[in-house]
Order: C-alpha cells, then structure tokens, then sequence
C-alpha cells in the first residue's frame, strides 16, 4: 500500500538525528493528511511572522522572564491565544494549522508554537512531559523555571507543577522528580499523536484512530502497545488477516502482559471464524 505524500513527508522528516527534527513542519505533515489543501509553508511562515513581532518587543537585556513576559504579552493578550477548556477533547486542538488558525488548543500545541517562537529568537526553550499537562521551560542553568502555554503563560516552580500534578492525578498518586525532565523531539511528537488517537478511539472514528496508530509506528516501529492497539482496530474493522499479524507479534512481544489473556482469546476467536 502506497502512503499518502503527506505521511511520506512525515517519515522524511522524523528519520534525521533528534537535533534536526523540525516539530513544526512535522506536525504540519500529520496535520495535512487531515487537511489535504493545507500548506506547510504558509504557517511555517506564520510562525516567523510572529517571532519577528516578539522580537521587535524584545528588551535590550534579554533576561529569561524577561523575555518570557513578552512573549507571553504577545501570544495571550494581543493575538489572544487560550487553552480550550470548552472543547478540550476536539480533535482540531491537536493539529497545529487548526491552533494557530484559531489560537486555541491543547497545552502541547500551545507549547508547540511557545516553543517554535522561542526558537526563532534565539531563546533555547525544551518541551517538559509531566503527565497530564505538558509544559516548557527555558534552557538556562542557573534557574529552573518552567511556562504553562496553557494557562496564559504562567510561571511555574518545581513545587507549583507538582501542586498541578496533584490537582489532576490525586495526592495518592505521587510525584516523580524525573516528569520534569525535557523530551526528546520524537517523544513530542508521540505525545501529540497519542492525544489523536486517543480521542478518535473515544469518539469510534476507526479509520482516523488507525492512521494515527500507523504515524505513531512510523515513529516508535517496536511499541508493543501500538501494535496490539492496531491489531485490535483491525479486528474491529472486519481485517482479520492484518489483525491476527498484528495481535500474534505483541503476543511475541509481550508474552507476560496483563492483557495477554484476552488477546489470546481474540485471536482464537478469528481462528475459529
């Protein structure tokens, strides 16, 4: 089966060394198999339109938060971008054309153009993975500071992004020091992929939630989960044939997984069909 050119433009993409992943053009691929008419390039350029507002803002002395207040003067009070709290679980929060198109999402795509505006103005910034909530922070040694793009920029502490964490997981659920640490480019995207699938699964869209799937092993070819997720949606899609593949390789896999047991019963199932 041959992928669509925007699918192959994703694989080009995420098949370089980390440091030269860009995130920008590689979500605006994903996002175009959605959106066929979408151009990269127009909001690529987008993105340096609006580095070179922020830049021009800029204070002679580029302190850290100095440079955050204006970035974050910019995104949330003069374009007004927010996190969708109405609509968290739309789909349209997860692709990066709809987010600047609207100036509205989820906390990775804002943290994604926080983060493709940092690095236009020469202002290291790293995505941060804590559960739940994703957030930034600047590359700087000397202080450990981290942004929420989600709630209009704010500043975080460590103890503040555990206090978050808590808020949504249950003070029984604790806190690990290590959800603070950056991901790597591939990860972010990942993550920005499995909130996709996530919602189409949620919402029985089979066909988006497979293409999704199929972007995330394009990524991560060996996650188990990914495989079984695939073979399952396979069975649920009438093709058995790929689903039994599928199912018996994170059998292969995962031989001890909890769920190991109810794949095998769904293979059998197809075997006796």
């Amino acid at each position: 089966m041959e992928f669509p050119l925007s699918r192959q433009h994703f694989y080009q993409e995420i098949h370089q060394p980390d440091d030269q992943i860009d995130l920008a053009r590689a979500a605006l691929f994903f996002a175009q198999e959605e959106y066929p008419e979408l151009d990269p390039d127009e909001y690529l350029n987008a993105l340096d339109s609006m580095a070179s507002e922020v830049e021009e803002r800029l204070p002679e002395t580029r302190y850290p938060l100095r440079v955050v207040q204006t970035i974050n003067d910019y995104l949330y009070q003069d374009l007004k971008f927010n996190g969708n709290l109405e609509d968290y679980y739309d789909p349209r929060n997860s692709y990066l054309n709809q987010v600047i198109d609207r100036r509205t999402g989820i906390p990775i795509t804002l943290s994604l153009v926080y983060l493709e505006i940092a690095r236009r103005i020469d202002f290291p910034m790293v995505g941060v993975g804590m559960p739940g909530h994703f957030l930034i922070r600047p590359v700087a040694d000397e202080m450990q500071v981290f942004v929420d793009p989600f709630h209009n920029g704010e500043i975080l502490f460590p103890e503040d992004c555990q206090e978050r964490f808590s808020l949504l997981h249950g003070k029984s659920i604790p806190f690990d020091p290590d959800y603070l640490e950056s991901v790597t480019p591939r990860r972010f995207l990942g993550r920005m992929l499995t909130n996709l699938k996530v919602i189409y699964l949620n919402r029985g869209e089979w066909a988006k939630a497979l293409a999704t799937i199929e972007r995330l092993l394009l990524l991560f070819p060996e996650a188990p989960i990914e495989q079984r997720d695939r073979g399952i949606l396979y069975y649920q899609m009438g093709r058995w044939i790929e689903a039994t593949q599928d199912l018996e390789n994170y059998l292969i896999s995962a031989p001890t997984a909890e769920d190991a047991t109810i794949v095998r019963q769904l293979l059998k199932r197809m075997m006796e069909k």
